[in-house]
């Protein structure tokens, strides 16, 4: 919570909503003053304009100068704004991370048939490779039996047909390579977003029953007297706290679907029967490399990519990916949002 940054209210749904709201209130008035002037000119030079038009100057004054009646006022006005939102749109944090629930449950089904057909080129790509080495080494046995027997033109046929293949698999290999990083940030990204899933899942069902605890014993008029006397609402530190997690889960699972769609380029760009990829595909997986700290695999990316370019780091694409153990991991990663 401390590195987060809490939106205002005017950047949310129901500031929208309030903005609009402002708008039309300025407009309708102005158009009913305008089209009323002559008579509310009139009314004011009663006695009882007089009299209203200065309690109405007092309040505005009041208002203007009381702090506690400024609060009181803004939280009025936020809670029907939210409140008349909340008929449209889905605003409250846990409605929303209970849909961000399903959407990883989807995304998890989706990367593990990504996995699956990642592992079956891989497979491809290494027979490709291992057989290009036999004909290297076939053509160079050839080349050699040629030069024995002094048939030049057959030492230069064998020779360079050796040289091409040995330049194919030169790239065949880098692209291996950047597939290898493709798999290790798949697997690990699939097994955090697991365990991403089941903190949400705790967090939305222990969360949900403490919200109706503190609803229940924080009424919507002690939320008023505690904004107007200055002191902090429970409940709407609660719900700050409930946004921040739905805005990090939100941000993961953007972070999750942006990698997704990448890597499924990056694949359909390569074209292994006949040993050709798109450099545009490899651009992309190396602009990935290059860029931040990654939400959802924090200090794991640069420990990923180096392990995948360093050979004494054999890969094990048969390796089922790990599902994560729950005694292990230690704490729900949101307990400190609420803090």
């Amino acid at each position: 919570m401390s590195e987060y940054k809490p939106k205002s209210f005017w950047q949310k749904p129901e500031g929208v909503t309030g903005i609009i709201f402002l708008v039309g209130l300025i407009v309708g008035g102005g158009i009913l003053v305008t089209t009323f002037l002559t008579a509310i000119v009139g009314f004011l030079q009663t006695t009882a304009g007089i009299a209203i038009g200065l309690m109405v100057l007092a309040a505005i004054v009041y208002m203007a100068l009381d702090s506690k009646m400024r609060n009181l006022i803004g939280y009025m006005y936020k809670s029907v704004m939210r409140w008349i939102t909340g008929l449209f749109v889905e605003i409250d944090p846990i409605g929303i991370l209970k849909s961000y629930i399903d959407d990883l449950k989807g995304n998890l089904r989706k990367m593990n048939k990504q996995v699956s057909k990642l592992r079956g080129q891989m497979h491809k790509l290494q027979e490709l490779i291992v057989n290009n080495k036999k004909q290297i080494e076939s053509n160079l046995d050839l080349a050699s039996k040629a030069k024995a027997k002094n048939k030049q033109s057959m030492v230069i046929l064998k020779s360079r047909k050796a040289g091409r293949l040995k330049e194919s698999n030169m790239r065949l290999e880098d692209l291996y390579r950047k597939m290898e990083v493709l798999y290790r940030v798949l697997t690990k990204m699939y097994e955090n977003s697991e365990i991403l899933m089941e903190d949400v899942k705790d967090q939305v069902e222990i969360k949900e029953q403490e919200r109706n605890a503190i609803r229940a014993s924080h009424s919507a008029m002690k939320s008023a007297m505690s904004v107007i006397s200055g002191d902090p609402d429970k409940r709407a530190m609660f719900d700050a706290a409930m946004e921040a997690v739905a805005d990090d889960v939100a941000n993961k699972v953007g972070e999750m679907e942006r990698f997704m769609d990448m890597s499924s380029n990056f694949m359909n760009s390569v074209d292994l029967q006949n040993g050709v990829f798109e450099e545009e595909g490899l651009k992309m997986l190396e602009k990935w490399e290059k860029e931040g700290v990654s939400l959802i695999l924090g200090e794991d990316k640069d420990t990923l990519v180096l392990k995948a370019n360093d050979e004494s780091d054999v890969l094990d694409i048969n390796e089922p990916i790990k599902a994560p153990i729950r005694e292990e991991r230690g704490n729900n990663q949101y307990d400190t949002f609420f803090d």
